[in-house]
């Protein structure tokens, strides 16, 4: 269970304001082959991040001095739409993405984002463009994520953002969504007792029929 809480995420903002950025793009299927999450880092957004002979591209964003530390990224619409793959997820953090912004998510992108601690916030367009002229300037601006207010202020930027309890929750308490199961566990032994205590031959069926397959000649 994770440790630590993202109650306050704060790092310089990267603008990526192309629209409909979709889960190859972020995480290309060559780097789908492994069989752990290690390494993903260097996946990310591999074919804009690169060119065909593996040479940074200077006019990418992450390949730029002053994003290279970038922590936060301020999106186009539409971020994480296409396939399910959730190593787009895991490389954006390992890469050191904390948050992304966008106007709007790919659904399941958004549930594997939030499951997996990586905070995303959804905004009105027109707020997302007033981050994004912030980020965009010479000096970029760093991003303040509030979960504990629920506020993203960047520069003269201050506006509120929307998070679901249940997801809010397990920011500020450090959880992923194992360990918040976990905070349940004394009703889900309590459930368990009364269940096998009023049927008591569905206890263990698989260890018990797995013990008669073993003990047959």
């Amino acid at each position: 269970m994770p440790d630590t809480t993202l109650a306050r995420i704060e790092a310089t903002g990267a603008p990526l304001p192309m629209p409909n950025l979709d889960t190859d793009q972020i995480m290309p299927k060559q780097f789908l082959r492994i069989i752990d999450k290690a390494g993903l880092d260097r996946g990310l957004f591999h074919d804009l991040r690169f060119d065909e002979a593996g040479r940074p591209r200077p006019d990418f964003v992450l390949n730029q001095p002053e994003y290279r530390e970038a922590g936060i990224l301020v999106a186009g619409p539409n971020f994480g739409c296409g396939s399910s793959r959730e190593h787009a997820v895991w490389g954006l953090q390992q890469y050191g993405i904390r948050a992304v912004i966008a106007a709007s998510f790919g659904e399941i992108f958004y549930s594997n984002a939030i499951n997996n601690r990586l905070l995303l916030v959804m905004l009105p367009q027109a707020d997302v463009d007033r981050l994004m002229a912030e980020v965009s300037s010479r000096e970029p601006a760093r991003i303040v994520i509030d979960v504990q207010a629920m506020t993203v202020s960047a520069g003269a930027v201050r506006t509120g953002f929307a998070l679901g309890e249940r997801h809010r929750r397990m920011f500020l308490q450090g959880l992923d969504v194992i360990g918040l199961t976990l905070t349940q566990q004394a009703q889900i032994d309590a459930f368990a007792r009364r269940h096998h205590s009023a049927q008591p031959w569905l206890q263990d069926v698989a260890g018990k029929t797995m013990a008669r397959l073993v003990a047959q000649p």
